[in-house]
C-alpha cells in the first residue's frame, strides 16, 4: 500500500471545491464534494443526544438509500439548536445544491461546523452551492481548498490517500477532517468525509467504517467536549472496477485495512492539531487481557487534564498516568505496570512493577520535550493493546476558546 499526499478528489470520479461564501470574514468557509457517479453511502454520527440539524438529515439518507452523490459543507456555524428553522435550512440547502448539480435531494449529504445556536445565512449558503457547483474539479488543489473551507479552530489541512490493490484493479481512498477543539472519544468535534473508487457493497461498507472508526477517531481527545455536528461518511463509487466486496474475505482484508490506515493517518492528525497544543501524546496500553480493558485504559490517560498539563511542561510526573488508570472503570493489578516514555529524542523506562526506576529526570524533560510523544504502558496480563491519542493542554487553549465569539 502507498500511502501519500492525496486527498477526496484522488479517488477517480471525485470532484470538490472550496470557496470563501461570505459566512466568515476573508477565509474559506463553503466546500463541495461530488462524485461523477452514484456512491454507495455508509456513515457514523454523534453520540451526543443533541444532535445538529444536518447530521439527522444524513442520518436518514444512510439509513433509507443507503446511497448519495455529494456533499455541502459550511463552516463558521454549526446549524445546531435551531429548532424546525434549522430543519428547514438543511432541506433548503439540498435543494439547491442538488438543482445545481442535477441531483435529488436525498442525494446530497450536508455538513456544518461552528457556532451553535446561530440560523444558518441561508441565502448565502444556497448561493454558495450553487458558486461551489460551477467550480468543481478533480485537481489537487481543489481537494485541498475543500479541506480548508472546513476548517475553525484548526491550524493545518488534514488530508492524506493510500492506493493498493483489488482484484487486479488500482484502488484508492482519499480522505480530509477537520477538528481541533471539542475532541473526545465516541465521536468528539469533528468532520471526516472519505472516498473511494472501490466496489463494496453499503453493508461492507458501513462494518469497515465503524469498525474502522472505532479505533481511530474514537480513540483520540482533545478537551473532553463531545459535539453535536460530528460527522464521519464514506462514499465508494465503484469506477475502479474490482470485483465488489459483498462479504468478508481477501479483498474485504484487504480494503479494511488500507481504510485503517486513513483513518488512523486522519485521527493522529487531529490529536496534534488540537486547539493550542505543542506536541501529540500517543498512549500504548499492552499486556491487557481484553481489548476493552486496553481501550478503557488508554482513554484514560490520554483524556486527563492533569497527564496532559504534565506533557505540556515536559514533567515526568508518572503517578499522574497510574493514577489515570486507577479511576478508568478497569481492573487490573496496579502492583504490575511497566511505564516509558519514548519520542525522537531516545526512550526512557520510567516505572517496573509500579515502582520508580532511578530514571534520570533530565533524560525524561529531553524526551517529554520533541512534538511527538509516546507513552508505552504493560500491565502484564495478556497480549491485546490499544492505542490512543491526545494532545498537551497549554494556556493557548483557553485563550483559543475565551475569543471563540469575539
Amino acid at each position: 500500500m502507498e500511502v501519500y499526499n492525496g486527498g477526496v478528489t484522488s479517488p477517480q470520479g471525485f470532484l470538490a471545491a472550496g470557496i470563501c461564501a461570505g459566512i466568515k470574514k476573508n477565509r474559506k468557509d463553503m466546500a463541495m464534494l461530488k462524485s461523477t457517479v452514484p456512491c454507495t453511502l455508509a456513515g457514523t454520527f454523534t453520540s451526543n443526544l443533541v444532535k445538529a440539524s444536518p447530521v439527522v438529515w444524513d442520518q436518514e439518507i444512510v439509513r433509507q438509500y443507503g446511497s448519495a452523490q455529494a456533499c455541502v459543507m459550511n463552516s463558521g456555524v454549526a446549524n445546531a439548536c435551531t429548532g424546525q428553522q434549522g430543519d428547514a435550512y438543511c432541506l433548503e440547502t439540498a435543494k439547491a445544491a442538488a438543482d445545481a448539480l442535477g441531483l435529488q435531494p436525498e442525494q446530497v449529504l450536508l455538513a456544518s461546523t461552528g457556532v451553535i445556536g446561530r440560523q444558518l445565512p441561508i441565502e448565502t449558503i444556497c448561493n454558495g452551492a450553487r458558486t461551489l457547483s460551477g467550480m468543481l474539479s478533480d485537481t489537487r488543489e481543489a481537494a485541498s481548498d475543500a479541506a480548508e473551507a472546513i476548517m475553525t479552530t484548526d491550524t493545518k489541512k488534514k488530508e492524506v490517500a493510500v492506493a493498493f490493490e483489488l482484484s487486479g484493479k488500482k484502488v484508492t481512498i482519499g480522505g480530509m477532517t477537520k477538528g481541533a477543539g471539542m475532541i473526545h472519544p465516541n465521536m468528539g468535534t469533528m468532520l471526516c468525509f472519505l472516498t473511494t473508487d472501490a466496489a463494496i457493497s453499503a453493508k461492507m461498507a458501513q462494518k469497515a467504517l465503524l469498525s474502522c472508526v472505532k479505533d481511530s477517531f474514537n480513540m483520540i481527545s482533545v478537551d473532553g467536549d463531545e459535539s453535536t455536528n460530528d460527522t464521519c461518511v464514506l462514499l465508494a463509487n465503484g469506477l475502479a472496477a474490482n470485483e465488489e466486496i459483498t462479504q468478508e474475505g481477501a479483498d474485504y482484508e484487504v480494503f479494511y485495512a488500507a481504510l485503517e490506515l486513513v483513518t488512523k493517518n486522519l485521527a493522529r492528525r487531529m490529536a496534534a492539531d488540537g486547539e493550542g497544543a505543542h506536541a501529540l501524546f500517543e498512549v500504548k496500553v499492552t499486556g491487557a487481557s481484553t481489548k476493552e480493558q486496553a481501550i478503557t485504559l488508554a482513554k484514560s490517560v490520554i483524556e486527563s487534564n492533569l497527564v496532559k498539563t504534565a506533557i505540556a511542561g515536559h514533567d515526568a510526573n508518572w503517578g499522574r498516568i497510574i493514577g489515570a488508570m486507577g479511576y478508568s472503570g478497569a481492573k487490573f493489578d496496579p502492583q504490575k505496570v511497566d511505564l516509558a516514555f519514548e519520542s525522537k529524542a531516545g526512550f526512557v523506562q520510567i516505572a517496573r512493577n509500579s515502582v520508580s526506576t532511578g530514571y534520570s529526570e533530565e533524560e525524561a524533560t529531553k524526551i517529554l520535550s520533541e512534538n511527538e510523544i509516546t507513552a508505552i504502558i504493560d500491565i502484564h496480563e495478556g497480549d491485546q493493546e490499544a492505542t490512543a491519542w491526545g494532545c498537551d493542554l497549554t494556556y493557548e487553549y483557553i485563550s483559543i476558546n475565551a475569543d471563540y465569539r469575539s
